[in-house]
């Protein structure tokens, strides 16, 4: 299992959710990745790499993912890059996939443009990754608008987790989605999205299901 982390995050961000996820029987790693420094195709590229050297050097022959934030589009890119790895199931929570209304707020900002890096304005200025439904991949999204977020987009379309509308993490031929009542922050700290987590990896669908 490989954690990638967020806009201006760290591999570190994901210790509470790496350790509970072990818990549930996988062998579990974080990756982290400039997410600033680099373009996407860069870390798209890094991180495929370094997919393949952990096969090689822990023996693993299938891996599961988790993305939180900006490392979901990090894997779908990878993807791309890395038809040789045995790719099991994957989970996105809070995926800036159709679109982002905060971060193209964010950059009418001062100084916004050269704040979101390289990466993120790269994925939203491309074409989605074609063929996503060949893959497993169930998507949890949020809705408690709490945060620094607010602040920034107060206008943000809601229901959202205050960075990430649940509109814009619909991923069209997901196996499964789901609301919960996270923020974007608190996803990653949430046991309520690591029992989702580990039911989406055992079983390929979510406990509860998205009504909407």
């Amino acid at each position: 299992m490989v954690l990638v982390h967020g806009l201006w995050m760290h591999g570190a961000v994901m210790a509470l959710m790496r350790w509970r996820i072990a818990r549930c029987g996988y062998r579990t790693v974080s990756y982290s990745y400039p997410s600033m420094r680099l373009t996407l195709a860069e870390n798209a590229a890094r991180l495929a790499q370094f997919c393949r050297d952990l096969c090689r050097g822990e023996g693993a022959s299938r891996l599961h993912f988790v993305g939180h934030s900006l490392g979901g589009p990090v894997i779908l890119r990878m993807l791309e890059r890395a038809p040789d790895l045995e790719i099991g199931r994957i989970v996105l929570a809070g995926p800036p996939f159709a679109d982002s209304y905060a971060a193209h707020r964010f950059a009418r900002l001062p100084g916004g443009t050269k704040a979101l890096g390289r990466s993120l304005p790269e994925w939203l200025e491309s074409a989605r990754p074609p063929g996503l439904e060949r893959y497993e991949i169930g998507v949890i999204a949020g809705d408690v608008s709490i945060g620094l977020g607010t602040l920034i987009v107060p206008d943000l379309p809601r229901p959202s987790d205050s960075v990430v509308s649940v509109a814009e993490t619909r991923v069209p031929g997901a196996r499964d989605h789901i609301v919960l009542g996270v923020s974007h922050a608190t996803m990653l700290i949430s046991a309520a999205v690591v029992e989702q987590i580990c039911e989406f990896l055992k079983h390929g669908v979510f406990e509860k299901r998205d009504e909407g």
